[in-house]
């Protein structure tokens, strides 16, 4: 059978809202309407990557043994992949660069009851429908979390999108999430707003390595105010930047860095902070570009962030 656009954002997880296109593509997006204008008013790189397919996935269970859809790529930041896990193992992994820009994926899967995530591109803008299938059943998720952070949060760098910190972590915590993550972003004010009737059980941030060379704080702090603002006593989990090898000398200021932007935490009491120097080896192998964590640093940065949350019982 084939699944209605209404069936499909049944088993469609991590967008905030749905469009549909003329010729029936279904477009989840990670932001309102007015945060992508706010972005296309300020940076095309932002604006570019407002939209990816950033932290989407296609979850369910099933009997069946196959199941397709069609698929357009309408952007392409960096060419990573679209991933089948089946019972949380990867099982099959289709590259960006070797896909055309619109055709039909398919997928056959092992007999018996199990357990579908398949993962949409990070940093590509992937449009899809006429998802078909013989049977299907909804998962369910519980705890609601909206993501905020840069290009390592949006997911650059491993080239997998299994293999981002936060599609790592996720599949341990099934927290059902927006990913705001954007590459190249700061702590910016003017981003946070109300978002409709949506009211995340949590929220985790994960930024700041873009502005580690800034002379005031104040920003962070309007940032930190607004949020208050918005989202009350939401408890909020702020990793602070991980370590970069890419600055040469650069790494006693970013330490003064995270230290300011714990200062300004601390001054919240639904705050929870955790250090990012701690989850990532300061090794460059663990890294892309000394940057952004690659496979194996995505692997560590999300196993290692879901043991944090853990201990402090976030």
């Amino acid at each position: 059978m084939i699944l209605s656009n209404a069936e499909l954002q049944k088993i469609y997880w991590g967008a905030l809202r749905f469009e549909e296109t003329e010729d029936g593509y279904l477009q989840g997006f990670q932001y309102m309407k007015e945060q992508e204008d706010y972005f296309e008013r300020v940076s095309d790189f932002w604006f570019e990557r407002c939209t990816a397919s950033t932290a989407k996935t296609l979850e369910f269970k099933t009997e069946a043994e196959a199941f397709s859809f069609e698929y357009r790529i309408i952007w392409k930041g960096s060419e990573d992949s679209v991933e089948l896990y089946v019972d949380g193992v990867v099982t099959d992994i289709r590259y960006i660069k070797d896909m055309e820009e619109e055709g039909t994926l398919s997928f056959t899967l092992p007999a018996g009851e199990k357990t579908i995530l398949l993962y949409l591109p990070a940093d590509a803008t992937m449009q899809i429908k006429n998802f078909e299938i013989d049977d299907y059943r909804c998962v369910t998720k519980d705890i609601k979390v909206l993501w905020l952070g840069d290009s390592i949060t949006q997911g650059f760098g491993p080239l997998r999108s299994g293999h981002t910190y936060v599609s790592v972590a996720n599949r341990l915590l099934n927290y059902d999430i927006i990913n705001q993550g954007i590459g190249g972003y700061v702590y910016d004010k003017n981003i946070l707003m109300q978002m409709g009737d949506y009211k995340p059980d949590k929220i985790i941030i994960a930024m700041g390595t873009n502005q580690f060379g800034t002379e005031t704080m104040q920003d962070i702090e309007e940032y930190y105010e607004r949020l208050k603002a918005i989202y009350a006593d939401t408890p909020i989990l702020v990793v602070t930047p991980i370590w970069r090898g890419d600055v040469e000398n650069g790494e006693p200021t970013l330490i003064s860095f995270c230290n300011k932007l714990k200062a300004i935490c601390e001054k919240y009491s639904n705050i929870t902070i955790v250090d990012g120097f701690k989850l990532v080896p300061h090794l460059e192998e663990y890294f892309l570009d000394k940057l952004h964590p690659n496979c194996l640093g995505g692997e560590v940065y999300g196993r290692n962030l879901v043991r944090e949350i853990e201990k402090a019982g976030f």
